[in-house]
C-alpha cells in the first residue's frame, strides 16, 4: 500500500524525489533479503526521512535504535525514524524475556533529492546581521522551540491514519537542496502547501499542543503538536492559531489558518515533523492529495 501511494505522490508533486523502494513487514528495503521475516515486525516506508512502526516479541523490554533508546507503547508497539541523510543500515536490540539480546538490521534505502532555484530568498541570504534586540529574541524563541520538543509524551497517535493539515499546492518538498544563483544555502526539512491566506490547518492525527505562538522571526504563526513517541509536527506561517498549549487536539481538528508570517515568500503552510531529533518526511505519513497539485512559487527559508 505504502509503494502505490509514494509513487501516486510523487507523480503529483512532479520533483525527482525518486529511488523510494516500498518496505512491508518483511523490510524489502534496498539490499534486504527478500522474504527474510522481521524480529520486530516491522512496516513503513524503510527510506531516507522515512519511519517504521514495530512491535516487540513478548516480554522483551530495553528497545533502542542506533543506540538510543526507543519509547514502547503497553502493547509492545513502537516508532522509529530516518533522517535525510540516513546511512543504509541501522541496529535495532533489545532483551529478550530471558535476557539474550534481539537484534535486526534495519534497510534503509536511498532517495534522490531534487534541488531547487530559490532566487525570491535571496534577501534573506543577504541580510545585514541581526540587531542585538533581534538576536535576543531570536534565542528566546529558539529556546521555546527546544522546549516544546524536549519531551514527548506516551501517546500513540503516530499509529493513527494520518491527513493533509491543509490542502493545496505542494510547492516544496522534504530533503530538497535550496540554491541561490546556483549556490546551496539550505536543505529543505518539510513540505510546503500552497494556498490563500486563511486555508484552514487542521491536526494530521491527534496529539497535544507542545507551543502555540503567534510571531515568531522565522517561523511566524507556529504551532508545534506532540503525536507521542518522539514524533511531533510543526506548523509553521499561520496568520491565525486556534489553540492553546496544553491542548490535545484530536486528526481534523482546527489549529489555524495558512499564512504569510515570518520568513516567507507566499501564503503556504510549511509542515515539518521530527522523530526525536531526526527530521523525517511528513509526505510519506499520508496518502496522495486529491487536488491537482504542482511545483509552485511560495517558500520559506527555513530548514
Amino acid at each position: 500500500m505504502w509503494g502505490r501511494r509514494s509513487a501516486l505522490y510523487l507523480a503529483i508533486v512532479a520533483v525527482p524525489v525518486a529511488a523510494a523502494v516500498p518496505a512491508s513487514a518483511t523490510n524489502t528495503a534496498p539490499g534486504a533479503d527478500v522474504g527474510r521475516r522481521s524480529v520486530f515486525g516491522l512496516a513503513g516506508p524503510m527510506v531516507q526521512g522515512g519511519h517504521a512502526i514495530g512491535r516487540l516479541p513478548a516480554g522483551a523490554h530495553q528497545l533502542t535504535f542506533a543506540g538510543r533508546p526507543v519509547g514502547v507503547a503497553p502493547d509492545g508497539r513502537f516508532i522509529i525514524g530516518f533522517g535525510r541523510d540516513a546511512p543504509a543500515i541501522g541496529l535495532l536490540e533489545a532483551r529478550g524475556a530471558g535476557g539474550q539480546v534481539l537484534r535486526e538490521t534495519v534497510r534503509i534505502g536511498r532517495r534522490a533529492f531534487a534541488a531547487e532555484e530559490v532566487p525570491a530568498l535571496r534577501p534573506f541570504a543577504t541580510t545585514r546581521p541581526p540587531s542585538d534586540e533581534a538576536a535576543a529574541r531570536r534565542r528566546v524563541e529558539l529556546a521555546n522551540i527546544r522546549v516544546a520538543r524536549l519531551a514527548s509524551g506516551p501517546m500513540t497517535h503516530w499509529a493513527e491514519a494520518f491527513r493533509w493539515p491543509a490542502v493545496g499546492r505542494i510547492s516544496g518538498t522534504y530533503g530538497s537542496q535550496r540554491l541561490v544563483n546556483g549556490r546551496p544555502i539550505n536543505t529543505h526539512y518539510g513540505v510546503d502547501v500552497a494556498a490563500p491566506v486563511g486555508t484552514p490547518v487542521v491536526a494530521p492525527a491527534g496529539g497535544r499542543v507542545k507551543l502555540a505562538a503567534a510571531d515568531f522571526s522565522l517561523e511566524g504563526g507556529i504551532v508545534i503538536l506532540d503525536h507521542g513517541h518522539g514524533l511531533m509536527s510543526s506548523f509553521l506561517h499561520l496568520s491565525r492559531i486556534d489553540v492553546k498549549t496544553g491542548r490535545h487536539v484530536a486528526a481534523g481538528d482546527a489549529i489555524g489558518a495558512i499564512g504569510n508570517t515570518g520568513r516567507s515568500t507566499g501564503p503556504h503552510l510549511h509542515w515539518a515533523m521530527h522523530w526525536g531529533r531526526t527530521r523525517i518526511d511528513p509526505a510519506l505519513f499520508v496518502p496522495p492529495m486529491m487536488t491537482a497539485a504542482g511545483p509552485g512559487s511560495a517558500r520559506d527559508g527555513l530548514p
